[in-house]
């Protein structure tokens, strides 16, 4: 079975079962997934979600935000903290 064979009978209830399954390291049954199981499952619902989801909406998504034409991003949340001082062991 190639991987487009395997995407094609996925849905999305199955996708979501080998979420669970890769999250907790078992199946619904309650035997652990090997590594290579693990591996397989992830790589499954990976391509699953590229082929059939938004980017948005995809496994490890993160949200960078928009800047418009010239706009910076700022980083004041430092100006507030105290000079870094190491920590000495006496």
């Amino acid at each position: 079975m190639n991987i487009e064979q395997m995407l094609s009978v996925l849905d999305p209830e199955i996708v979501q079962r080998l979420k669970t399954a890769v999250e907790i390291g078992k199946w619904p049954n309650g035997v652990a997934l090997t590594q290579e199981q693990r591996e397989i499952c992830m790589q499954a619902v990976l391509a699953w979600e590229y082929k059939h989801l938004p980017e948005e909406e995809r496994t490890g998504y993160i949200d960078r935000g928009t800047k418009e034409e010239g706009e910076v991003c700022e980083d004041d949340h430092h100006k507030n903290e105290p000079e870094f001082k190491p920590i000495r062991f006496v």
